[in-house]
């Protein structure tokens, strides 16, 4: 059984991107995130650690966009889902990684990616 948390619209200043104004004065990212995960076991025993804290996981969200720079919106949506994935209760991740004040010369409203990654192994074997 697959559930789902999601984490909407959680919003940093970043300095990502191919233009030196975009990493000297940083921009707004704004990062969707959605968390597959089986609930039952944390549903039956009203147990935290049995589910992802997502609480934690918006602050996780928040130092990746925070952290060094990058080129790509691609590399920081990376960057984000393998966050995601470290946490034992996750199998899987879609991170929509926004950016809202991109250097585009004609109007628009938003220009973002979004990327599903699954964890590769069950969370017994990656914690090994």
């Amino acid at each position: 059984m697959r559930d789902t948390i999601r984490l909407v619209g959680v919003r940093a200043r970043g300095h990502h991107g191919v233009f030196d104004h975009e990493r000297a004065d940083g921009q707004d990212f704004v990062v969707d995130v959605a968390v597959e995960l089986d609930a039952t076991a944390a549903s039956d025993s009203d147990d935290l650690g049995e589910t992802v804290h997502y609480g934690v996981l918006a602050e996780q969200v928040v130092a990746e966009i925070e952290r060094d720079p990058v080129d790509l919106i691609e590399t920081l949506a990376e960057r984000i889902a393998a966050a995601v994935l470290t946490h034992r209760a996750a199998l899987a991740t879609e991170v929509t990684v926004h950016k809202p004040q991109a250097p585009i010369t004609v109007p628009f409203t938003d220009v973002s990616i979004t990327i599903r990654r699954e964890r590769t192994g069950t969370p017994a074997e990656e914690e090994e």
